[in-house]
């Protein structure tokens, strides 16, 4: 395996020096979750701060998902501890997601209740007090205007991801947890949604912890990357940092070189 240089020192919230002055909104640390075919992750540390934009990346298997959902308090750790806001989970998970909005490609979308109402329905499930004007607003922050009336079965896959986004932005969440979010899009609403959550963190300060196989999208959507190989952090920092260590001209070259050294060590296993 080619070893990357060594980061630049980094203060405890994973920033480089001098520290990031934005508050934490998610710290996790030593997460450890077992499963029986193995340790699917190892002792992961992991901040997001207000506004940040961090991609999750690495090979299938490296331990992206699991994360997330320990994040989410979907899954309890074996070892570690996380906090979102300052709430500890599991114990404070209500609270914890009242701040957080969640977004994959594998949610499902009713498929007879109109995009308006759809949307309606959870802005008074999230209690907030102008729903009618916050739907609104999201209609159009990500381009489904023109939707509002249609249903879930008269909409495209990726109609669908818009929509889903577009509920999961609707109290304004302070931190929002992707797991890839344009996974299979055209790429005109991949870019509708990258448009959207890039006004999010900029205008509302929303924290953006998202995981993609699309490493030139990651590039241009988030200001830091953290690599996961084999349930461990590889590699933590600036897109053009975490590729300059490991001697590569891209994200995708860090990629595709994790991938690989996966599979050696999957055959070496055999």
């Amino acid at each position: 395996m080619l070893t990357p240089k060594p980061a630049p020192e980094r203060d405890s919230g994973g920033g480089t020096s001098p520290a990031d002055p934005r508050p934490v909104v998610l710290s996790a640390r030593g997460l450890v979750k077992e499963y029986r075919r193995g340790r699917a992750v190892d002792g992961v540390d992991l901040t997001v701060r207000a506004g940040e934009r961090l991609g999750l990346l690495g090979p299938n298997g490296a331990g992206k998902t699991t994360t997330l959902l320990m994040c989410l308090g979907a899954v309890e750790p074996d070892g570690g501890r996380i906090e979102i806001l300052g709430h500890r989970l599991p114990a404070a998970r209500a609270q914890a997601m009242q701040s957080v909005g969640f977004v994959a490609g594998y949610l499902p979308l009713p498929d007879r209740i109109r995009v308006r109402e759809y949307l309606r329905l959870y802005a008074d499930l999230y209690g907030l007090r102008d729903s009618a004007e916050a739907v609104e607003a999201a209609l159009v922050r990500f381009g489904i205007d023109h939707l509002a009336s249609a249903i879930g079965t008269e909409l495209s896959s990726g109609q669908r991801t818009l929509v889903g986004i577009a509920k999961a932005a609707l109290h304004r969440p302070r931190l929002m947890i992707l797991d890839e979010p344009t996974a299979s899009l055209d790429p005109d609403i991949a870019l509708r949604v990258r448009t959207g959550l890039l006004a999010l963190s900029d205008e509302q300060g929303t924290a953006l912890l998202i995981t993609s196989h699309d490493m030139l999208e990651v590039e241009r959507l988030c200001e830091r990357v953290m690599f996961l190989h084999g349930g461990k952090v590889a590699a933590d920092g600036a897109p053009a940092e975490v590729a300059q260590r490991y001697g590569r001209a891209d994200l995708e070259g860090v990629f595709l070189h994790l991938a690989e050294d996966r599979d050696r060590g999957k055959a070496s296993a055999r």
